[in-house]
């Protein structure tokens, strides 16, 4: 295989063979869904439904209060019990709509299939995007009918699939490679339509070999005169990242503080591409999603379709438990995650996995002066001087954090995994980068 990658990076223990083995399953739906009215990079939803309304699977509860946004579905069919605000992944309470679940999971009569591919203009493939709440489900969560609205200006003629899931512990994408391959191809043929684009790459990682041949063998099945091509990536974090995957598939450098789109490129997850699969075959909206459920900490690991508002705490019961040395709860993975003080967390359109940690992975480590060995300013994948920036942000010195590039930092975590003094790095930037974009909006 060839071995497409960039500089800097690392190569942390991955531990994918918790669940790289597992086949997608479907999570028990609970009894009751507690669903998040932000679940996006963006401006926030509106409820649109009132307490005691009867909703259906699919149906819009959340309507979107700005362009950069996405609607919400109902995961279950059921009674509005409560509209207030709950627990969130980020940290800080949100409005969420709590739906008691009947159990019949009916679905919305508005879900109905699309005329096909061929017959679909490219405006109508953005409008189901948007219709069907569509963001990027690799985590960031960008509104999908947003990156298929570009400039005019501006002319996309590559898009890119993003199948390296990169971050340790996390196997979601590579299982939908497996399963689903046909629909990662259609959904990449409707994502090039929507764009106007003549090349369509498919990045996996070469820790997936079963992926890249099941990828293979969909876009020599799929037909339909794209230009698409499978390109196998050496395996190192973080390869999945956007600029990264955009320099080791074409060759092209995104300026700092630049989108993708300024070199003509549009990324994509996996996951989104099988979302717009469905949206376009089966009017389906986006109320579900697959989660690696998996670490150390948890008796069953596995790959499971999520419905959107399930709490944290109903897959753990699902998946066996908790281990009895079970110490940390991350969702997402353990270099990009976020920590939680809780289970009664919802899981939402951005959930990509549930990671229980034991006590060998979370021990306190005394942190040290910097003992300028530059290991730090040797793996960054944007050519920052973490170290530089980082102590700036420790002093409190936010201009000198802003001008050394702070802003620039995407919080992959390479620095602070890779420094011997172990100074909490990213934790240091991002603090930063909040101080930076505060005094900017003033």
């Amino acid at each position: 295989m060839s071995e497409r990658t960039f500089v800097g990076g690392i190569h942390p223990s991955y531990f994918k063979d918790y669940t790289a083995g597992i086949p997608i399953a479907p999570a028990r739906a609970p009894s009751q869904v507690i669903i998040p009215l932000q679940q996006n990079i963006g401006a926030p939803c509106e409820a649109i439904v009132q307490v005691g309304d009867e909703v259906k699977v699919g149906q819009k509860i959340g309507e979107p209060k700005g362009f950069v946004s996405a609607p919400i579905h109902a995961s279950v069919s059921g009674k509005v019990s409560k509209i207030e605000p709950f627990n969130h992944s980020m940290g800080t309470p949100v409005m969420a709509v709590f739906i008691e679940n009947d159990g019949q999971d009916t679905p919305f009569e508005g879900m109905k299939p699309n005329k096909s591919l061929e017959e679909l203009t490219a405006e109508e493939i953005k409008a189901i995007s948007k219709e069907a709440g569509l963001v990027g489900l690799g985590g960031a969560t960008f509104p999908t009918h947003v990156k298929l609205s570009p400039p005019p200006d501006i002319q996309i003629d590559t898009v890119i699939i993003n199948g390296a899931e990169c971050e340790p512990f996390l196997t979601a994408d590579h299982r939908l490679m497996v399963e689903r391959a046909e629909d990662v191809v259609f959904g990449l043929q409707a994502f090039m339509k929507a764009l106007g684009a003549t090349r369509g790459i498919i990045g996996v990682e070469d820790n997936k070999p079963d992926a890249v041949s099941s990828m293979r063998k969909a876009v020599a099945d799929a037909g339909g005169g794209y230009n698409i091509e499978i390109q196998p990536l050496h395996t190192k974090y973080p390869q999945g990242a956007e600029k990264m995957l955009i320099k080791a598939t074409t060759g092209r450098e995104v300026p700092p503080g630049a989108l993708p789109m300024a070199v003509n490129v549009v990324n994509q997850n996996t996951g989104t591409a099988i979302a717009l699969a469905e949206a376009i075959k089966l009017g389906k909206s986006l109320y579900e999603r697959v989660v690696t459920v998996t670490g150390p900490g948890i008796n069953k690991p596995g790959n499971f379709v999520v419905r959107n508002g399930t709490l944290i705490r109903d897959l753990i019961e699902q998946c066996g438990g908790l281990t009895p040395d079970a110490r940390k709860l991350i969702l997402g993975g353990p270099m990009m995650g976020f920590a939680q003080p809780t289970d009664e967390i919802p899981a939402i359109k951005g959930t990509s996995g549930v990671l229980l940690l034991t006590e060998e992975f979370v021990k306190d480590v005394p942190i040290a002066p910097c003992i300028k060995c530059g290991k730090c300013v040797e793996v960054c994948p944007m050519n920052l001087l973490p170290n530089f920036i980082g102590s700036a942000s420790e002093k409190n010195v936010m201009d000198l954090a802003e001008k050394y590039g702070a802003m620039d930092c995407f919080e992959c975590g390479c620095c602070t995994f890779t420094c011997p003094a172990k100074r909490p790095l990213v934790q240091w930037i991002r603090i930063a980068k909040g101080a930076i974009a505060a005094s900017r909006k003033k």
